[in-house]
């Protein structure tokens, strides 16, 4: 037994890391509860579309949630394990929100599902081929060292955005954006069992206490349990805004249920969008997903990394290749399955912060995935509201990072504070990503320092420069 351990700790580099297998056990752990809410969401954003024919994914008119929600744990488990396998590195990856809610809402509304899927496995493909002649890594290894300090930094703030926002603590509102819970007061069940849930998390990662991440999401989850027993909030809607934001926490009634989510992967047509509409549309399409993909994972490696200390002097990662690999394929896997395009998951902070810094993490974290189409009632139970303190929590813990940032330097300053703040403000870790980078070059331009800007990055921003001028290019070719 000690010679199986201490060969799986030299594949890891768990001792060489600086961690231990309960450490990453319980990042796992965290990982997994802080990104199983995808299992229910995910369905529920692209199981009960329909596409140009009427058909839901599965075929036929009535969603079927639950083999979706099946296809969902299943891709998200197998690419989690390979990343932890290949990248050996503690992040995890699922079906990517905002990129499975355009595929659902924009291109499956002028094509089929499989069509649609199709265009996503297309995509995948094309990423794993950038990635293959090293121009993915190039691009990666060209992004100057603070810039990618802002991205981690920029990414803290969002997942503390997403935290709160799932929780319902911060709202839209009707005379200001945003608003703080309900008109302005905390007046609901769901919302105080997070305000405890975050500030008993808090009190635990201030005082050291291991597992506390973990030991928050399942404390707050049974207090969520206990509390919707007694209140009965029940789920969010217009006319209940204090119920629970996704699912309402209780003791499942149904422990085990299974539906093949190998049933999914016959439904996919990679070229057959190009016929359905005009050739120029489908290349957009597949331009957007394939330029969110690129840079949501290239921002989320970077900013996860830091906080695992995986980032070396010069800004990259070890295994970098390895790790864009197997996200590549996670896009295409995702098109194959019908589940949209995986992507690498800046929850995977979550496992970090409880001290996971080797792929034995992303390895727990999958076979929980895989474990969840057995049981996903299960996974169900944890409300958002138990998950989002970690999240919070895990923001600051990688805002951190933003002292690195030379303040004083206005060539770096200005890049770095819209990266910073455009992705919260948008809700997109691209759209910071490249006003950072277009920003950056255009103060080097204008203070005559052109010469110091990579040949990659000046492409890269020109790709952001058309990604931003999508809607005016299609407007103008009448697409």
């Amino acid at each position: 037994m000690s010679d199986i351990r201490n060969s799986i700790d030299r594949f890891f580099a768990i001792t060489a890391r600086g961690s231990t297998f309960s450490r990453e056990v319980r990042g796992g752990l965290a990982t997994f509860f802080t990104m199983a809410y995808i299992v229910v969401l995910n369905p529920i954003i692209i199981g009960t579309g329909t596409d140009v024919t009427g058909q839901v994914i599965g075929d036929g008119t009535t969603p079927n949630v639950a083999l979706v929600a099946a296809g969902t744990a299943f891709v998200a488990g197998i690419l989690t394990i390979l990343m932890g396998i290949i990248g050996k590195v503690p992040f995890a990856m699922a079906a990517g929100l905002g990129l499975n809610a355009f595929v659902a809402f924009t291109i499956a509304k002028v094509m089929t599902w499989e069509e649609a899927m199709g265009l996503v496995f297309l995509e995948g493909v094309i990423i794993a081929i950038l990635v293959l002649t090293g121009l993915r890594t190039a691009v990666f290894h060209a992004i100057p060292a603070q810039l990618k300090t802002a991205i981690s930094v920029g990414i803290g703030l969002f997942i503390a955005l997403i935290g709160f926002v799932d929780a319902g603590f911060v709202r839209k509102a009707a005379g200001t954006p945003l608003e703080m819970g309900i008109a302005g007061s905390l007046t609901s069940w769901p919302i105080f069992v997070f305000i405890v849930g975050l500030l008993a998390t808090a009190m635990m990662v201030a005082r050291k206490v291991k597992g506390a991440i973990l030991i928050g999401i399942a404390g707050t989850t049974i207090l969520a349990i206990i509390v919707e027993a007694i209140a009965k909030a029940g789920v969010a809607s217009a006319k209940n805004p204090g119920g629970w934001q996704l699912n309402v926490p209780a003791v499942p009634d149904q422990i085990f249920g299974f539906h093949n989510p190998l049933t999914l992967f016959a439904e996919f047509d990679p070229f057959g969008g190009f016929v359905r509409v005009d050739v120029l549309l489908a290349a957009l399409f597949v331009f957007t997903l394939l330029i969110t993909d690129f840079f949501d994972t290239m921002g989320t490696i970077v900013g996860v990394g830091r906080q695992a200390n995986l980032v070396q002097e010069d800004g990259t990662l070890p295994r970098t290749k390895e790790i864009l690999l197997v996200d590549s394929l996670g896009a295409a896997a995702g098109g194959a399955g019908s589940v949209s395009s995986n992507t690498t998951y800046i929850e995977s902070a979550a496992g970090v912060g409880e001290g996971a810094r080797t792929g034995l993490a992303s390895v727990v974290t999958g076979l929980l995935f895989l474990v969840a189409i057995f049981f996903a009632p299960l996974v169900e139970i944890v409300p958002y509201e138990a998950a989002a303190p970690a999240l919070v929590l895990v923001g600051f813990l990688m805002m951190t990072a933003v002292r690195d940032i030379q303040w004083d330097d206005y060539e770096i300053a200005i890049p770095a504070f819209l990266t910073v703040v455009i992705m919260p403000f948008t809700y997109s870790i691209s759209n910071g990503i490249g006003a950072g980078f277009i920003s950056y070059v255009l103060i080097k331009v204008v203070r005559g320092k052109a010469g110091q800007i990579h040949p990659l990055l000046w492409g890269v921003s020109i790709l952001f420069v058309l990604y931003f001028a999508i809607g005016p290019i299609r407007a103008l070719f009448g697409v």
